[in-house]
């Protein structure tokens, strides 16, 4: 299986919000199609398996990670939570979650697209009334807009990733002082 979703966030409901990517600009949607959908689910580590979804799964889906992207925004400027995005969250967090069986192979949970989608509403939940709100940080790419929790020494973290976003930037940033630096004569 190709894993092309990047989880970098340091939690699924911030990866989740971010499957929209470049939302100034671009705004490209990882969520496709609901087999798409469905590999975030497994990839995220979330559940194992999810039975095959339908388009009213992906509109779900995308309603919940907007509201979580507009109460996470709110929480990381100091603002109110709007009353619409809360009901949406809440709402899905209410559904029956996946729920792990043990096999004699360890762990499996098996889920619909509405219980794996309960998961990451609970996640939400969890994130934003816990201890690391103060952590949360978007991108220092103008590209980006994930939110991240920047757990690094002195909260010095940039960027959502090195490899997503940091590197790019740092490229770009070498690149113009080579050009404007003074040529100096080659011995």
């Amino acid at each position: 299986m190709h894993l092309d979703h990047v989880f970098v966030c340091g939690n699924p409901a911030l990866d989740f919000a971010a499957t929209l990517r470049a939302r100034r600009s671009a705004r490209f949607e990882m969520f496709a199609t609901p087999a798409r959908l469905n590999a975030w689910y497994v990839e995220s580590g979330l559940v194992d398996a999810v039975a095959p979804g339908r388009e009213t799964d992906v509109e779900q889906a995308t309603t919940v990670r907007e509201a979580v992207y507009q109460l996470v925004t709110a929480r990381r400027l100091g603002e109110e939570y709007d009353g619409a995005a809360l009901t949406v969250v809440n709402n899905a967090a209410r559904k029956p979650p996946a729920v792990p069986q043990l096999t004699p192979a360890g762990r499996w949970t098996q889920a619909t697209p509405e219980e794996a989608l309960s998961v990451v509403a609970r996640h939400a939940i969890e994130l934003l009334s816990g201890p690391d709100v103060p952590l949360l940080k978007e991108c220092g790419n103008p590209e980006c807009t994930r939110t991240y929790i920047d757990r690094s020494r002195g909260m010095r973290r940039q960027w959502c990733g090195m490899e997503s976003c940091g590197n790019k930037i740092k490229a770009a940033a070498y690149r113009a002082r080579k050009k404007t630096a003074p040529a100096t004569a080659r011995a």
